[in-house]
């Protein structure tokens, strides 16, 4: 609380960027110690967390006041007009501390209280776990084995304490293939195919200048390829563009040589690194900020930025990775740089293309767990968690989850998960209201002691799966592909509307083809639950005439046969709690009176039908 100088501020104004009358809202606008709150005059509230901030900007002195924007790591964009100056320069000034914390302990995770109790915090944490994942796999095997040379960190730091590495290799050659690979990432297990024993494996690039070379990274490589008996050479895949990799050698670093090492096959797949990825979104956000663009302007800005070029360069080394494991049966080691970036794009997709389980909604919080958080991806460098580096920004996890929304494009029964589920993942990446994303590896994550500190997000997405659930997910459809084979041509790729125009709600009417499906699939279900009540009320009644008629001294003889219609009919007027008379016809949204199929039915059980019953002692008429 001590950064925030100014708690309140009234008749402060909401611009909305896209609307071409300069529409604002009029409110007042808070400053807690945790977020930044917009109450318009209809009391609709606007809640800002502090840490999605990316950028304050305070521009010049407006007649109107002076004007604050507020760009979001979420892609929100909010345009303030504050009346006083000094307002607006107080609250700039404590969004400039709040938003850049300095130390781990300052995020939300470790105030966040959801009121959970300790058991379900430490189950929550206990949901995700890697070695029943590698279990499920098949591994450890006749092949691949659990290695506990990295159990207390002291060969690779960035790496987590279970690894699997092939079962002919000993800690001696662990060790002399971490101290040639950057950042001590040497060659481990990141996927193991069952059916055909071909693996993804994963490091970082080895320290090989011109002409070094390392007998135990040799031999590494040597026993990933024999522990594949169905074939014998390997990929091993260069993300970086050639020229990249080519200059690094002259810093001692580079990439393998095929003479040195047997039976390996070379492939350079050209992702472009960090700074150039972090470029080309902040030229996206331009284009898409834009108001009043032509459709010319705005495609040629997008095509300028590069942004979909660099989407389709990492698809399709995916698909080379996987099409290399599931068709040649080809065991393939991926590496970039040093292997936390580029590589877990790579691996992660590859996997997701190749394993239906990693489409499911349970299966995709494993992916993320052990292709990104467990092998080391620096969240808190790409996403600037902290006041630090803002040259070690950069969005390669966003850039992660927009492949997948190409590919729930592309194969929309292939995947439980909708578009919802990416947004919700991205939401709480840069919210840091969980301690899952917290940190650059697990060493790190163990040190701040965020399981005993913090929540899990996984449990909370379980908890609310209905609203991130695909109704038109088809598991058999899913399982029946050995692999997804996305086509790549250039029309396939498409700006992600709903993830950089989130919150631009009034920007252009959207409508969701799956949410409207989603809603009819509710309504069938009612429908369908009301038909068994009605079912099951209708045979509980013939029951109970049947009982009485067993009773009866002399049998009922029928003067005149009563309808099935009449006896429906008995059945709707004396279960008035369950159809109530203005209710009794349920319509799909968006449907007429005369479009109604039940209309007609229920005209004809309006029709009154006289029935005559002889008695034992007369005859009475009963007319309803």
């Amino acid at each position: 609380m001590e950064h925030i100088r100014t708690t309140k501020v009234e008749q402060v104004k909401l611009l909305d960027r896209f609307s071409t009358s300069s529409k604002s809202q009029t409110g007042t606008l808070y400053l807690t110690a945790t977020h930044l709150l917009f109450i318009d005059a209809n009391q609709k509230e606007t809640w800002i967390l502090h840490h999605h901030i990316a950028a304050v900007e305070k521009l010049a002195l407006t007649t109107s006041g002076c004007p604050l924007v507020i760009q979001c790591k979420n892609f929100r964009i909010v345009h303030f007009i504050v009346p006083r100056e000094r307002d607006c320069h107080d609250i700039y000034n404590s969004l400039l501390q709040l938003s850049k914390p300095a130390r781990y302990d300052e995020l939300y995770a470790f105030s966040y209280n959801p009121k959970q109790s300790e058991v379900e915090r430490v189950q929550g944490w206990q949901l995700i776990n890697l070695v029943e994942e590698f279990d499920r796999m098949g591994v450890p095997n006749s092949n691949w084995q659990l290695s506990d040379a990295n159990r207390d960190y002291k060969i690779c730091e960035t790496y987590p304490r279970e690894l699997y590495v092939p079962r002919s290799v000993s800690k001696p050659i662990i060790v002399g293939s971490s101290k040639f690979r950057s950042k001590g990432r040497f060659p481990v297990l990141s996927y193991y195919r069952k059916d055909n024993e071909a693996a993804i494996c994963r490091c970082s690039q080895p320290l090989s200048g011109f002409s070094a070379r390392c007998l135990e990274d040799e031999h590494m490589l040597q026993a990933i390829s024999k522990a594949n008996p169905t074939n014998r050479y390997m990929y091993v895949v260069d993300t970086r563009p050639k020229l990249n990799a080519m200059a690094n050698r002259a810093a001692g670093k580079g990439y393998e040589n095929e003479d040195n090492y047997s039976n390996i096959r070379f492939q350079f797949v050209g992702i472009e690194n960090i700074h150039v990825m972090r470029s080309s979104l902040q030229k996206l956000l331009e284009v898409c900020g834009s108001r009043g663009l032509s459709v010319n302007d705005f495609l040629s800005g997008l095509e300028s930025s590069g942004w979909l070029r660099h989407i389709k360069a990492v698809l399709e080394a995916a698909i080379f990775l996987a099409k290399a494991i599931a068709f040649e049966g080809a065991s393939v080691l991926v590496h970039c740089s040093d292997g936390w970036d580029r590589t877990s794009q790579v691996c992660s997709l590859g996997s997701l293309l190749l394993d239906p389980f990693y489409r499911t909604i349970k299966g995709f919080m494993v992916l993320i767990e052990k292709d990104w958080i467990a092998f080391g991806h620096k969240f808190s460098d790409r996403c600037g968690q902290l006041d630090g580096d803002p040259k070690e920004i950069s969005p390669v996890f966003a850039q992660f989850l927009e492949s997948v929304w190409h590919l729930t494009e592309q194969f929309p029964q292939a995947f439980e998960y909708n578009e919802a589920f990416l947004l919700q993942i991205h939401e709480h990446v840069n919210s840091c209201q969980f301690g899952n994303f917290i940190g650059n590896c697990q060493k790190e994550r163990e040190e701040l002691k965020l399981k005993e500190k913090t929540y899990s997000l996984w449990p909370f997405l379980l908890d609310e799966q209905k609203k991130y659930r695909n109704p038109i997910y088809n598991e058999h459809f899913s399982q029946s592909f050995a692999v997804l084979e996305p086509d790549t041509v250039s029309f396939n790729f498409k700006f992600w509307r709903n993830m950089y125009h989130q919150f631009d709600h009034t920007m252009h009417p959207r409508q969701s083809v799956l949410n409207h499906v989603m809603n009819m699939r509710e309504q069938n279900k009612l429908l369908e639950k009301d038909i068994k009540e009605l079912e099951a009320k209708l045979g509980h009644r013939a029951t109970k005439e049947e009982t009485d008629a067993a009773f009866t001294k002399e049998p009922l003889r029928s003067v005149h046969p009563v309808s099935p219609v009449h006896k429906t009919l008995e059945c709707f007027k004396k279960e008035q709690p369950l159809l109530r008379a203005n209710d009794c016809i349920r319509t799909i949204e968006g449907a007429n009176a005369a479009d109604n199929r039940y209309s007609e039915y229920m005209e004809e059980l309006s029709k009154t039908e006289p029935g005559m019953v002889s008695l034992e002692y007369g005859v009475a008429r009963m007319t309803c």
